[in-house]
């Protein structure tokens, strides 16, 4: 087995597909470096990010398969999953070579593998759009934390940017360590000291606007209200919103 190891980001993944393509080993396993388990027998191939060659992968699958169907390898590769990036690898050899129809066919394993895990991505990243909770800032900054199971931020900027054009935002995943901010022009990528890195202390280093601790408790009172105890339906709630979610939710907090 040979590793072809990356830089962890989506422009290196294709970089070394393209290398691993060019040097035709078609047992090449994407990995990186922190996961990569030390193995005697282990071949291991660096490549660097090229964007030039990262592009030519995304021109030429766009080409076999068109463009929406390219963007579900981007959103199997933030699955974060290497066992996935590696089904991504196959796959990709697969339409370069002679079937660019695979990914319709559910009776190839990986192509099916492939199906789920986009699904996968869609869940997380519709529950991220539905509990997201902004704070008000001092300064009019509405800030949120986020923890999700996969990298799905990429994923759900540009919803948020369509719903929330005239504020200032920042949506932060404590999880990988980087979030966006968007400025009222456009977004950025941004990443916090690691002094300030700590999850649970994030939304205290934020100082509140005085007005959003009075809206947070008229929050807390509506859903307190609207609560119907008698019918209550401990399981099916945590179907809908799993307790994973609860301690960046306002309504879920004393």
């Amino acid at each position: 087995m040979t590793y072809y190891i990356f830089d962890g980001s989506y422009l290196g993944y294709l970089s070394a597909f393209f290398q691993s393509f060019q040097d035709r080993k078609v047992d090449a396993v994407p990995m990186i470096e922190e996961k990569l388990e030390s193995s005697f027998f282990a071949v291991k191939t660096y490549v660097e990010t090229d964007s030039e060659r990262a592009k030519r992968i995304l021109k030429g699958l766009e080409k076999h398969i068109g463009k929406e169907r390219v963007y579900d390898f981007y959103r199997n590769f933030l699955s974060e999953d290497p066992k996935a990036w590696h089904i991504g690898f196959k796959l990709m050899r697969s339409i370069f070579t002679n079937n660019p129809g695979i990914l319709k066919n559910y009776a190839d394993a990986d192509a099916l593998a492939l199906s789920q895990t986009i699904k996968k991505m869609g869940r997380e990243s519709h529950r991220m759009k539905a509990f997201i909770r902004f704070s008000k800032s001092a300064d009019e900054l509405y800030s949120a934390v986020i923890e999700p199971d996969f990298n799905v931020l990429p994923l759900i900027i540009s919803f948020f940017k369509k719903r929330f054009a005239d504020q200032r935002w920042l949506i932060y995943d404590v999880k990988r360590r980087y979030g966006y901010l968007y400025n009222l022009q456009d977004i950025q990528e941004v990443t916090l000291s690691e002094a300030s890195n700590k999850d649970a202390d994030l939304a205290i280093q934020i100082e509140l606007d005085k007005q959003e601790t009075h809206y947070q408790q008229l929050w807390k009172a509506y859903f307190k209200a609207t609560n119907i105890v008698a019918r209550k339906n401990i399981k099916l709630h945590v179907q809908h919103v799993p307790k994973r979610y609860w301690k960046y939710l306002v309504e879920k907090q004393d």
